[in-house]
């Protein structure tokens, strides 16, 4: 019998068959070493993170809610283990803000596309936010980090702080607020 879902492989590792251990490995390595470069835009950086949330998979399998979904665990896994490491590292990237009318907040503060020689200051401008994100409640940081770092919905980010989404919505619409008048009076 050929097993194909993520829960029938994580089940039958977790009654002994190492190999399905490793389908699961080679099923989400591309997925997820997109996603982590996306973080730290280093090949050999991210190799180095993909390696460690395989680790942590492996460790913790025996943990994992089976009534969940295996891709957003591993994924919230690589999410953590790169922010982990840019956090040790260097500032996280927050220069894709956007509003709810998909306009990017950077810009709006700033001004509109930038010139080539902006370009240059993108990884100053990176650190200004990233300052700026340190002054604002962490209530709001996190909604903020989940949803622009993260691309998690705001019901999913509801579900994931066991709140409201009305509630998300407003810490969303509140930490943008924080975070653009924080920028302002730099």
């Amino acid at each position: 019998m050929k097993i194909h879902t993520d829960e029938q492989l994580v089940n039958a590792y977790l009654k002994g068959d190492e190999e399905s251990l490793e389908i699961l490995i080679k099923q989400y390595l591309k997925p997820l070493y997109s996603f982590v470069y996306r973080y730290v835009r280093d090949s050999q950086e991210t190799e180095d993170i993909i390696q460690e949330v395989f680790i942590k998979t492996w460790q913790n399998l025996k943990r994992f809610d089976q009534q969940k979904s295996f891709k957003a665990w591993i994924f919230v896994i690589a999410k953590n283990t790169a922010i982990d490491f840019l956090k040790k590292k260097k500032a996280v990237p927050f220069s894709m803000i956007k509003n709810f009318e998909n306009e990017n907040i950077i810009q709006g503060i700033f001004g509109s596309e930038p010139k080539l020689n902006e370009l240059f200051e993108q990884k100053a401008m990176i650190e200004i936010v990233s300052v700026a994100l340190e002054k604002i409640s962490l209530k709001y940081r996190q909604v903020l980090s989940l949803y622009y770092n993260n691309g998690l919905t705001l019901q999913e980010i509801a579900g994931t702080l066991k709140e409201p989404v009305n509630t998300i919505k407003t810490r969303h619409r509140r930490g943008i607020q924080l975070l653009k008048k924080s920028l302002e009076t730099k």
